[in-house]
């Protein structure tokens, strides 16, 4: 995205005039769910401090994860743009969001992004705020469009030790302050904090027959032939902690690092999580595939989890951080279960 530029100008007019009709338009034409922004809202997200006269009335979500979580909160009435989509939006998103406009089917340049004239941009993760993405989130400052960043995606401006789960409730939070929609963002926040609560409770009691936490491997995809895991700072290495069990390359600092089959051979793991990314639609994204693989590499075949079937499948997308998450990790809880590891 270029500053200022007769484009960039353009866009600051066209972003003043729909924030002042947002603040004429009758409550009937611009719902506010359980009441406005106060009249000046600020929060801090990775590293910026965003600024907000009202609550947001046009915004942009860049990727899935992002607008899952508005449509969680009801703000679909509130979004002029999605982006980034990844797999089928969930059932019971699907009437919302077949209101709101699709910028861009994979990531939103910055000429899609000033065409959707937004108040308010919302991403998961940094890396979609670059010059040749959406634009970095300076320049949308100059624009006067504050960028939020799931705090999931800015280790560095947390304190220490915080769980991701926690991060992404706070996530839920800070846009219900923006939004006037606190009351919703806090019971959704409480509902999977006692979700994540209910998949702990049987952690003290896991343990394979010889007494020790069983390990897992992640498979999160395979492409070319290699296979992509769950390495340390990703999200499933927090979910295996919630139930007990620990993720055999938790000594890879990547969200989902590549490896080879030989690799998780060595692992040994007791048994694997597999994500089915088949509405995704690339090669070696369904769990079928995946399993397939396992099954022909002449390695990987002979591991007993492979063997005996000591295989948990859960959605894909469901293990990167997002609304969904909880979810995942419910599966995950039940798997163990099912396979002996609770006792």
């Amino acid at each position: 995205m270029r500053p200022r530029t007769r484009t960039g100008l353009a866009l600051t007019l066209v972003l003043a005039s729909a924030a002042a009709a947002a603040g004429c338009a009758a409550p009937a034409e611009r719902p506010r769910p359980e009441g406005a922004a106060a009249s000046r809202t600020t929060l801090s997200s990775c590293g910026r401090e965003l600024s907000f006269d009202r609550s947001p009335a046009r915004a942009v979500a860049l990727d899935q994860t992002s607008s899952e979580t508005l449509l969680e909160l009801g703000l679909q009435d509130r979004m002029a743009g999605t982006a980034n989509l990844k797999t089928k939006i969930p059932a019971r998103y699907q009437d919302a969001y077949a209101k709101i406009p699709v910028i861009a089917p994979k990531i939103a340049t910055g000429e899609q992004l000033r065409a959707a004239t937004p108040d308010f941009v919302v991403a998961g993760s940094a890396d979609l705020y670059t010059k040749d993405r959406a634009g970095t989130r300076e320049e949308l400052a100059a624009l006067q469009v504050p960028a939020f960043v799931s705090a999931v995606d800015c280790p560095q401006q947390n304190p220490a030790g915080t769980a991701p789960f926690d991060l992404l409730f706070s996530d839920y939070e800070q846009l219900g302050k923006v939004f006037g929609a606190g009351d919703r963002a806090a019971r959704l926040a409480a509902d999977q904090r006692a979700a994540v609560a209910k998949a702990g409770e049987s952690a003290g009691r896991t343990a394979t027959a010889d007494g020790r936490p069983p390990t897992v491997v992640y498979l999160y995809s395979v492409f070319n032939g290699m296979p992509y895991v769950a390495g340390r700072t990703g999200l499933p290495s927090e979910m295996s902690r919630i139930v007990g069990a620990k993720n055999a390359f938790d000594d890879v600092n990547e969200d989902w690092p590549e490896v080879s089959w030989e690799e998780v051979a060595r692992r040994n793991p007791d048994f694997i999580v597999i994500g089915d990314l088949s509405e995704r639609g690339r090669p070696g994204d369904s769990a079928a595939e995946k399993r397939e693989a396992m099954a022909k590499d002449p390695v990987v075949s002979r591991l007993g989890a492979v063997r005996e079937n000591r295989i948990i499948e859960v959605p894909g997308i469901e293990l990167d951080p997002s609304v969904r998450s909880v979810h995942a990790l419910g599966l995950l809880a039940a798997g163990m279960k099912d396979l002996g590891y609770v006792r």
